[in-house]
């Protein structure tokens, strides 16, 4: 039996034509912040992207410094797509040359703050680095709310604080700020490492990095002040639990959530526009209510009950910048001193 050519050309295309679907969807790998971050990322921003660009979204969970050590491990053949990371590790990750430029940043749109040199990354949320207090567990004791830095050192608190570890910005910036307040700052960071380990350790129960973690041990008692930032404890007061932030009078530290598209071959466009999608007013809003972010596009319009905690007008203002380039440069050695005499 002889089969025409014309049938056995339309019968292959129509099995190309079936196999397409399953092979045209592309997947973008994000790599990002997890805990509550991960849930509104999850819930509020991927899926709107997937359906508006037939794409799958995978994402990929850590804290800056795991997602900046995968970047260096996949350094020639990187499989993420975009990055979300702290200032800090950004400002690395641009250096090592893992940032691609976002193309079409909205410049108009954004404050100055929020733009890194070239467009390699962009701010997507401002956060404020200060204090978190248990407010029931407070009243019931008749302390007064914690007010300063120094705080931290006060004998009540003994084995009631919680600090993230030094590869966490939260516990960088605790180190900075009591170099900066004792005499010191980025470039001399002595002072710090002195009030840390005499001071402020025998009030640590725990250096905790996980989000999760720290949560767990402000609703088992175990734990009553901490350093965090205004998205972590908006995230934690939107459960209900009795938390506050506290700015301290010395001043929070600045932390920008940033976002870069990996530098790679064939790097994918939708890296940037799902960059982009942060930026959008509604987009920034959710950041707001689900996270505390302080929006870094201008034209939002935020209500009033949303601007509890997130650093927005004279609370932004007033934010301590510190200075990224000296830490980065002593980032390694502090650690590993940290480790050696802070975190034993």
């Amino acid at each position: 039996m002889r089969i025409s050519g014309t049938f056995v050309a339309a019968g292959l295309v129509g099995l190309i034509a079936s196999a397409i679907p399953a092979a045209a969807q592309q997947t973008l790998y994000v790599a990002g912040y997890g805990g509550s971050f991960e849930k509104t990322m999850r819930d509020e921003v991927i899926p709107d992207f997937e359906k508006k660009h037939g794409v799958k979204i995978e994402y990929i969970a850590g804290n800056s410094t795991d997602t900046l050590a995968k970047l260096q491990a996949q350094k020639g053949n990187q499989q993420i797509d975009v990055a979300i990371v702290d200032d800090g590790p950004m400002y690395q990750a641009i250096a090592l040359g893992f940032c691609g430029r976002i193309q079409g940043v909205p410049a108009a749109d954004l404050y100055e703050a929020a733009r890194f040199k070239d467009d390699r990354a962009v701010a997507i949320g401002i956060i404020a680095t200060g204090l978190m207090y248990n407010t029931k567990y407070f009243a019931e004791k008749g302390w007064p709310a914690p007010t300063s830095w120094d705080d931290l050192k006060d004998a009540k608190f003994k084995q009631l604080i919680v600090v993230p570890p030094i590869n966490n910005t939260y516990g960088l910036y605790t180190l900075v700020m009591f170099a900066k307040m004792n005499g010191g700052s980025e470039k001399n960071i002595e002072p710090g490492f002195k009030i840390m380990k005499e001071q402020v350790n025998p009030n640590v129960l725990v250096y905790e990095p996980s989000p999760g973690k720290m949560t767990e041990l402000f609703q088992s008692g175990q734990a009553v002040l901490a350093v965090w930032g205004t998205g972590r404890v908006q995230s934690f007061a939107n459960t209900g639990f009795p938390v506050d932030f506290v700015y301290p009078k010395e001043g929070a530290v600045t932390l920008l959530a940033s976002a870069c598209p990996v530098e790679k071959a064939n790097a994918s466009p939708l890296a940037s526009e799902f960059i982009k999608s942060m930026l959008e007013p509604k987009m920034q809003l959710i950041l707001l209510k689900d996270y505390g972010y302080g929006p870094v596009n201008k034209n939002v319009q935020v209500p009033a009950e949303l601007a509890k905690m997130a650093p927005i007008g004279e609370r932004a203002s007033k934010l301590y910048n510190p200075d990224w380039p000296t830490i980065n440069a002593h980032r390694e050695e502090w650690t590993k001193r940290w480790n050696r005499e802070v975190e034993r």
